[in-house]
């Protein structure tokens, strides 16, 4: 999502990542965009880090900070006043508190950080309805909170619908995304349904993980009718080549690969976690989160529709993000709430 704001945005930003700048984010390097990494790869080089943000901020003098995710907002906010500048910081949550248990536990300290210093910023970015009031109830306290959404670029090209067979999966190998429950489901799915076939794309999810494929042998799945890619660059292809995306996660904020996916004309099944369910609405299906019986039935009850209801729920989903989650729509949205400082 913050790529997608720096492509459409004229006004030049600097990116300064806590740890390292990827080989996938250097795409947006020149011109209006600048990558500087601080090294924080530890505990340890927390404070250093923040010691030179702060520095970069006296330097730049940026008109406005914008911090995105929980140990980002704490070095964000504390940078900012080490500065001795006086610059509008505004935080970004990314994450509903559906399931906290099934976040690291660095995380859930940078989250209760977080909670502690929520007054100081100028305001605060969520990127779910759900996650604005799980974290209120946690105990965020700030004047200035609202929801935007993620953004998306429409599809050009739209690929031609086909009776339903592929479903994928497209996250990182993480208990959050609850992979093992997927397995368990795509196994009761292949029972039913022999020709079903699956793919699983995201850093982590490759042949050679030995995790992964203890998780697919316990669960029942056989190692043929599934697809393992690990981290992929090319998602469009990924898009192109199934006919259903399922999210099998415990928690999320708003999750990026559903919409994308409906972008696509990818009708979705989805635990109900963030504000999936409200993303998908009347296009696809929803489950509870945990539950491999009742996410495989829902996988079943897709590849039992026929051609003619598969092309109707593809056009929905595709109309259903170009009507309510425009980059431009968006970018407009955050341009106006930061600029208000």
């Amino acid at each position: 999502m913050l790529s997608r704001l720096l492509r459409v945005s004229t006004e030049p930003a600097i990116v300064a990542s806590l740890i390292d700048i990827s080989d996938n984010h250097r795409g947006l390097e020149g011109g209006a965009v600048r990558y500087v990494p601080l090294h924080a790869r530890s505990m340890a080089g927390a404070l250093p880090a923040i010691l030179r943000l702060s520095r970069l901020i006296a330097r730049e003098r940026p008109r406005v900070i914008l911090c995105w995710m929980y140990h980002a907002m704490i070095a964000g906010v504390l940078a900012a006043r080490f500065s001795g500048e006086r610059v509008p910081v505004f935080w970004n949550v990314r994450q509903a508190l559906d399931d906290p248990a099934a976040l690291s536990w660095n995380t859930r300290q940078a989250l209760r950080v977080a909670r502690r210093l929520s007054r100081l910023p100028d305001g605060i970015i969520f990127n779910s309805s759900r996650a604005l009031d799980q974290h209120r109830r946690f105990g965020f306290a700030n004047q200035n909170m609202e929801v935007i959404p993620n953004g998306f670029e429409p599809v050009a090209e739209q690929p031609a619908c086909r009776v339903p067979q592929v479903f994928g999966i497209a996250a990182r190998l993480h208990r959050q995304k609850d992979h093992a429950t997927f397995f368990r489901a795509a196994a009761r799915v292949r029972q039913r349904h022999p020709a079903a076939r699956f793919m699983a794309v995201g850093a982590g999810l490759s042949d050679d993980n030995a995790t992964v494929r203890d998780m697919i042998a316990e669960a029942g799945l056989s190692q043929d009718s599934i697809t393992l890619s690990g981290e992929v660059t090319d998602m469009d292809a990924f898009y192109r080549s199934i006919d259903i995306l399922v999210l099998s996660s415990r928690t999320e904020g708003f999750p990026n690969v559903v919409a994308e996916a409906m972008s696509y004309g990818k009708p979705v099944v989805t635990t109900d976690v963030g504000d999936a369910a409200a993303v998908v609405g009347e296009t696809g299906l929803v489950v509870p989160p945990g539950d491999a019986e009742a996410l495989g039935e829902a996988m079943c009850r897709m590849l039992g529709i026929g051609l003619q209801d598969y092309a109707g729920l593809s056009a929905a989903a595709r109309r259903r993000v170009d009507e309510n989650y425009s980059l431009p729509q968006i970018a407009r949205r955050y341009a106006s709430f930061i600029g208000q400082a």
